[in-house]
């Protein structure tokens, strides 16, 4: 477990290096080669405590946001998200454009295996410019607030045909300190076997790379889909903010 001080000193050197530096100082060598075995992968710290502290007081600013969503009314679990318009805070832009160079290469090499088109251009913008030529042209980020009893079913993200096949999720509150509970749940649907389950903690400020769908699974034929959902366990006590960071815009 991190001791406070190790904490402190992480958030120092964080805090050091401009947000849009941050993502390239992680080994994405052993990040591509985590993804490749479970779906899944945790960055370093990429947001100070006080960075966190100040996305999740956005939530808060209805103004930053094109959309509410209640999870219980559409029985998506229990709690509530935002979409942001595409006014995004700096850090979050920085954030987004600093990512997408690094986990191109882990996409056209899954898509590759799968025998599927790559689509995607060498620049953020580029895609997003094919994503609203093709009528996707609404903001998918999103900040999620969990409270008390608050939950995410398993499911998978479907925002229309234009899609990149990772996303983050970055973890705004200390597990453990400001909530207990909401571990982040994976499952994957293994071919001919029973279906794999895992959680993972979200450390505050870092980053949980995950496939929106499906990752590349070996069979005997070679290369196969296999379909992954995910979700949210329940929140036992205090309040549990993530940023998520989608590399498409929404039909």
């Amino acid at each position: 477990m991190m001791t406070t001080a190790t904490a402190t000193n992480a958030a120092t050197a964080t805090a050091r290096t401009p947000v849009a530096e941050r993502p390239a100082a992680d080994d994405w060598g052993a990040l591509a080669t985590q993804l490749d075995a479970h779906g899944h992968a945790l960055t370093r710290q990429l947001l100070t405590p006080d960075e966190c502290g100040e996305i999740a007081a956005l939530y808060d600013r209805a103004e930053l946001f094109r959309a509410t969503i209640d999870m219980a009314r559409y029985r998506f679990g229990s709690g509530e998200y935002r979409y942001f318009t595409h006014e995004l805070p700096r850090s979050v832009e920085e954030l987004r454009a600093a990512l997408y160079p690094l986990l191109l290469p882990i996409a056209r090499d899954w898509a590759g295996r799968l025998g599927k088109p790559a689509p995607w251009p060498d620049t953020l913008q580029e895609w997003l410019a094919m994503c609203h030529a093709a009528g996707q042209n609404r903001s998918a980020q999103i900040l999620l607030r969990y409270g008390p009893g608050d939950w995410n079913a398993l499911h998978r993200d479907v925002f229309g045909d234009m899609l990149f096949p990772l996303q983050v999720v970055i973890g705004l509150d200390a597990p453990g300190v400001d909530y207990t509970g909401g571990e982040f749940l994976m499952t994957e649907q293994r071919p001919r076997a029973q279906t794999r389950g895992s959680a993972t903690v979200l450390p505050q400020g870092h980053g949980l790379v995950f496939t929106t769908r499906d990752r590349p699974v070996a069979s005997r034929r070679g290369w196969s889909n296999g379909p992954m959902r995910h979700g949210v366990s329940p929140v036992h006590s205090g309040w549990r903010h993530t940023l998520g960071l989608v590399f498409h815009d929404a039909a």
